[in-house]
């Protein structure tokens, strides 16, 4: 049931095309000194952001477009689709209006003209009013369940509306089809529970679509919340974004909030009180606590406290009641050492003031960690969920340095045979990438780096001797992207370890560069934070020569995945840069015949387990092609029902039926971590022994020889 749900999952909120949007954390953070020549036009914000991105773009940019009429048409594209990627808030006139604009964007990019952004803006108030009363007064009444209509999910096969009566016609398809979905979710729900199934027409139907319309009304109303709270920089954001995205898909602005939690994405650290805060209808409230943070130590904050007000150190406070929890989790969030007192009500109604003085929080799921597997302990598995580093502070974590102990605590555990799961890691820092290919072998080239206009250069193990010779495993997935591909790349190449997973990582090779534009500014202009952007500036080949670009690196055993037959990857965004190849760092003699590699790839075809995650591949797919979803409700329900029958074999699909001895890395540990640690290492722990693709990798590492 897991897997026919998530379909319906995604179906509902993630159309097929919106998957370009939705990119992995690839970028490489380096300090990038430029010098500018212009005259800022006048004092406006946005209007300096422009003349920065039109001058990045122009000259620093890996591969230049022309500033032309040209790239004017792909931007205006780019940002229709961003701006209303689903079709349910411009009218086809409103399209027409924009479009006017067509071949002007690059002109406007040039001179700061702000004339098209600004019409956009008030289109998009005008219609976001427009269809928040549309669907509150669709949801008012019942719905039309005997209606023949059906609703297209694919916004490419569905054109905008051409004026009110259609729009409004979008809206009570799109509601049908969500309160029908909500309907069949509740039918299920009552005959788990052993009560009475209800069905169109039952004197209880009337209630139940109500219950249904009710919930999707809160739902909507949430939502719409959330994006009236968008503030007008979010949108230049999304304005600037269309540009960028047209040289290449990891060009991007960050606005400055978002540069914030781009930062703390990059180092899994933030500066806060470590309290997880949620909405709660107008209140914010606190959903979990850090252990180990500021405010746990502090102990007087807890969870289910509704956050009133917030101050500032001895600042008058700020009723924050009605507040979107994105804006208060700026206010609650600051520097390391400043305070912020909270004005909460306390679960018995009380209220209390809780000073909290901010400090470093942690993201322990970032960082890497490891286990030992097995019956005897003698294979180590390392987690990697992505490559961190803190460009500011060389006193901070790194993954290299976490990765180097984990690897020494195995050892001194007495491991024989190594596991390094990079499965879903979209990438990080390039240097880090660098210095964790370094720790399986002595010296060399790890990767090369060409930047336009220049040769080529080879990026080398900065430290002398391996930290682990022994046999090596790499999982890895679709989701493996970036400085993940340099590590796999290079102990293919240097023939260090044997990559398992998917037929083909994510197929990124580029390198990106943070600008940070108040640097880029200087002293000319005083209207800051401008934000930042991050800029494709390089690429990087195999010490082969050869490319992870759209190729991604190629598994030396392939096993079979849910998604293998959906599009994925670096080849399905928009504007990707093309392959090409340099000249090799290394040459390297003809890779020897493994045969236990032709074994696993013998055992996997033969494994019924993952037959059926091929089958279920080949499901998945043909269910994604079924966009079209009937509104009647007889219709819908036998679709369901139908497709639910066909999902029920593929249940605990990726869960194997051997279970593996999962372990802490060394005696002890357990008693060094929190009860709230231990419990999440038990939960990781038990997921570990059933997961279907660490089992075959155990199998594999098994049979590679000690060296």
């Amino acid at each position: 049931m897991y897997f026919r749900r998530m379909l319906a999952f995604i179906r509902i909120l993630f159309m097929k095309k919106n998957l370009k949007f939705t990119l992995p954390a690839l970028a490489l953070i380096a300090a990038l000194g430029l010098s500018f020549t212009w005259k800022v036009p006048s004092d406006d914000q946005e209007k300096v952001v422009m003349l920065l991105v039109h001058d990045a773009l122009s000259g620093v940019h890996y591969q230049p477009k022309p500033i032309d009429d040209a790239l004017s048409r792909e931007v205006m594209a780019f940002f229709l689709e961003s701006m209303d990627s689903e079709k349910r808030f411009l009218l086809g006139e409103d399209v027409q209006a924009l479009m006017a604009y067509n071949d002007l964007l690059d002109d406007a990019l040039r001179t700061s003209d702000l004339t098209f952004f600004n019409l956009s803006q008030n289109i998009w108030q005008k219609r976001f009013k427009e269809s928040q009363a549309l669907y509150q007064d669709i949801l008012a009444s019942p719905l039309d369940y005997r209606s023949e209509r059906a609703f297209e999910t694919d916004s490419e096969k569905r054109p905008f509306p051409a004026d009110a009566q259609a729009m409004r016609q979008y809206w009570t398809d799109y509601l049908t089809f969500r309160v029908l979905s909500r309907l069949y979710d509740r039918s299920l729900a009552a005959d788990s529970a052993g009560q009475a199934k209800f069905n169109l027409g039952d004197a209880g139907f009337a209630e139940e679509e109500k219950k249904a319309r009710e919930k999707e009304l809160e739902i909507h109303d949430e939502w719409f919340s959330s994006m009236k709270d968008m503030e007008r920089g979010d949108w230049f954001g999304l304005y600037m974004n269309a540009y960028t995205g047209v040289y290449d898909p990891h060009t991007q602005y960050f606005p400055p909030r978002q540069q914030e939690n781009f930062e703390i994405e990059m180092t899994g650290q933030l500066e806060g009180i470590g309290a997880s805060l949620q909405q709660d209808g107008e209140f914010t409230t606190v959903a979990s606590i850090v252990t180990g943070s500021a405010c746990w130590r502090q102990g007087e904050l807890e969870v289910g406290d509704k956050i009133l007000k917030v101050a500032q150190g001895a600042a008058e406070p700020e009723d924050i009641v009605g507040m979107s929890t994105n804006k208060v989790v700026t206010k609650v969030r600051g520097k390391k050492g400043t305070e912020v007192r909270l004005t909460v009500r306390k679960k018995d109604g009380t209220e209390k003031v809780i000073p909290i003085i901010r400090d470093i929080v942690e993201i322990e799921a970032t960082f890497a960690r490891s286990a030992r597997i097995g019956e005897d302990g003698k294979t180590g598995y390392i987690r990697l969920p992505k490559f961190y580093v803190d460009f500011y502070d060389d006193n901070n974590r790194n993954c290299a340095d976490d990765v180097k102990k984990e690897i020494e605590i195995l050892k001194a555990q007495g491991m024989e045979r190594l596991i390094f799961d990079l499965r879903g890691n979209g990438g990080g820092s390039l240097p880090a990438a660098v210095d964790i290919a370094g720790l399986f072998f002595d010296k060399g080239p790890v990767v090369q780096v060409k930047t336009s206009g220049q040769r080529v250069r080879s990026y080398d193990d900065r430290a002398a001797g391996a930290v682990w010779e022994g046999p090596l495993l790499v999982m890895v997935n679709e989701g493996t992207a970036s400085a993940s591909e340099i590590v796999a790349a290079a102990l293919q190449d240097y023939d260090k370890a044997i990559i398992v997973g998917t037929r083909q990582t994510f197929g990124k090779g580029t390198v990106q560069n943070m600008l940070d534009l108040d640097r880029a500014a200087g002293p000319f202009h005083g209207d800051k934070p401008l934000g930042a952007l991050k800029l494709t500036i390089q690429k990087y080949y195999r010490v082969t020569g050869g490319t992870t670009q759209l190729q991604g690196v190629e598994s030396d055993v392939v096993l079979p995945h849910p998604y293998q037959e959906i599009p994925y990857g670096e080849r399905e965004l928009d504007y990707p840069l093309a392959v090409d190849y340099v000249d090799a760092a290394v040459q390297f003699e003809p890779k020897l015949s493994k045969s236990y590699l032709k074994a696993a790839q013998q055992r996997i075809s033969d494994n019924p387990e993952f037959a059926r995650i091929n089958e279920y591949a080949k499901w998945l797919k043909s269910q994604q092609d079924q966009t079209l979803i009937p509104l009647n409700y007889t219709a819908y329900f036998e679709r369901e029902i139908k497709a639910d029958a066909e999902a029920e074999a593929f249940d605990d699909l990726l869960k194997s039926k051997e279970t593996l001895d999962v372990t802490f890395a060394y005696p002890g540990q357990e008693s060094t971590l929190d009860s709230g640690k231990v419990t999440e290492y038990s939960r990781w722990f038990k997921n570990l022994s059933t997961d279907i693709y660490l089992g075959e990798a155990m199998r594999i590492v098994q049979s590679m020889p000690l060296r």
